[in-house]
Order: C-alpha cells, then structure tokens, then sequence
C-alpha cells in the first residue's frame, strides 16, 4: 500500500491514522482523500482491527514544534486556477465520499484534533463518531468568509450535536473554538492538554475495541439513522440487530463471561 499523504501505524487492536502534509499543515488535496479511502478499505477489511483513530501530523520546525490536524482544502492549488468546472464537480464529489465513508465506517473513529482544524478538516471530524482536541486546538468552519459553502454532511451532522442556532452561529460566522470551548457547546467529547491527547484517545480507542464488534456495527449505524427515521421503522431495525446478535458466537460469549464474571472476548463472529 503506497501512501503520498496518509501515515499509517498501529496499536494493538486500535488503527492509527495520521493526515501527512506537515509543509502546508496538512491541507487537503486530491491524493489526500484518495490516499484515506485506501487507508479505511484496508482497516475496514482488517478484522483484528477494531477502532480507528484519525489525527494530524506533528513536525519540527526552525520555530519549534508545530502541530495541525487540518488546515482545510489546500487554497493555493484552488487559487491556481488549474482545475475545469469538471475537474470542480470531481473534486467536490470525491471529498464527499470520503467523509462518508468516515461517517459510514463500521467500527468506531475517534478523531484526535491536536492543532488547527479548518474548512474540510472539521468536516472529516465531524464524520467521526467521538472527537477528542487539545486544549490548544482549534476548530471551525471559514467557509462562508470566502464565499463558498460547507460539506462533508456539516449542515445535516452540526445541528445535530449542537443544536440549530449554535450551527448557524459557527456555520454563518465562521466563529472558532478552541478545544474547551468544543467541549462547552457539546461539538467535542473532551479537551486535554496536547501532550495528553493520543493517550485520551488511545485509551478510548481500546476500550472500545474490547466491546463485541458486530452489536457497535449496529448500535453506530442505528444511532445515525434514527433522527431521520419514524419509531415504528427504529423498533424494527433494533429488532433485527438484537436476533442477529443473538446468533453470534459473541453473544454467547458476552453471556458466559457475564456469569463466570470474567472478562470477556470478543472475536468478531
């Protein structure tokens, strides 16, 4: 698997996803997002991967050590002027699977926000299902201010976690939180200092990799469905996941370890 933009690592169970284009502080590009569709196909496929963690690069620099998440679409490729309005409708389309595909991904993201997250890098975060940040980190959507417009499923997804007029406040005026703040109006889970934040989400991480992998498959699917369903439809779709766990061998080992009062584990099956 090569990768131009994209660093790849592992711990344990967890997947460690970093964006990786430190010299413009990890601005989107074309071979960003192709490089992130490879990188979750192959985790998806990975069984004995069982969360995912996506956070920014930290480099060194004559200035000290920086550290972004991502500074959003890399504006100096948009202002060259290369692209057709097809290659625009291209772009644009490709930047929206991937953000599906994150919002859509099976097993749980954790996004560690641990600099700047602008533009196309809060839409990324906000297709997780947790969002941790440094203290120091910031996040925001400027899109608006330069006249263009949100994606990434921001509109549907923000007023969802923060409420509609807190999402017309931070979509309209393109207002910028730092991680307590986030965690304020309830848009991150928790704020740590940012030499604190890959332990909070590893720690995370693993805890939810010890839990059944096929019932978070459908406890995050159901979850993200259900605003946009009736009760009767949610009833049944919870129905249908609860017999289908029941079915796996997972189930009877999270019965087992309940009266052995053990541990259980989990594989998946």
């Amino acid at each position: 698997m090569v990768l131009e933009t994209v660093l790849v690592d592992r711990d344990d169970s967890v997947g460690i996803i970093r964006l990786n284009r430190p010299e413009r502080m990890n601005a989107v590009i074309e071979q960003m997002y192709l490089d992130l569709q490879t990188v979750l196909a192959e985790v998806r496929n990975d069984a004995s991967i069982r969360a995912v963690i996506l956070t920014g690069t930290v480099w060194k620099r004559a200035d000290g050590e920086k550290q972004a998440f991502c500074a959003g679409a890399d504006l100096k490729k948009h202002a060259s002027g290369d692209r057709t309005p097809w290659q625009k409708r291209e772009y644009i389309f490709l930047a929206h699977e991937t953000t599906r595909r994150i919002y859509e991904f099976p097993k749980p993201v954790i996004v560690a926000v641990n600099g700047p997250a602008r533009g196309a890098g809060t839409e990324m975060a906000l297709n997780g299902d947790f969002l941790l940040m440094a203290d120091t980190a910031t996040i925001g959507l400027p899109e608006i201010g330069l006249a263009t417009f949100v994606g990434g499923g921001v509109t549907s997804h923000l007023p969802g976690v923060v409420g509609m007029m807190k999402a017309k406040e931070l979509i309209y005026t393109g207002k910028v939180l730092n991680g307590p703040e986030a965690v304020e109006i309830g848009l991150a889970l928790r704020s740590v200092p940012v030499e604190q934040l890959m332990l909070e989400a590893l720690a995370l991480a693993k805890k939810l990799s010890e839990q059944a992998p096929i019932s978070i498959g459908f406890a995050k699917k159901l979850i993200q469905q259900a605003p946009h369903r009736d009760l009767e439809t949610v009833l049944l779709a919870e129905s249908e996941a609860i017999l289908a766990c029941m079915n796996t061998e997972d189930w009877h080992e999270g019965i087992a370890s309940f009266t052995e009062k053990r541990k259980p584990q989990f594989k998946g099956r």
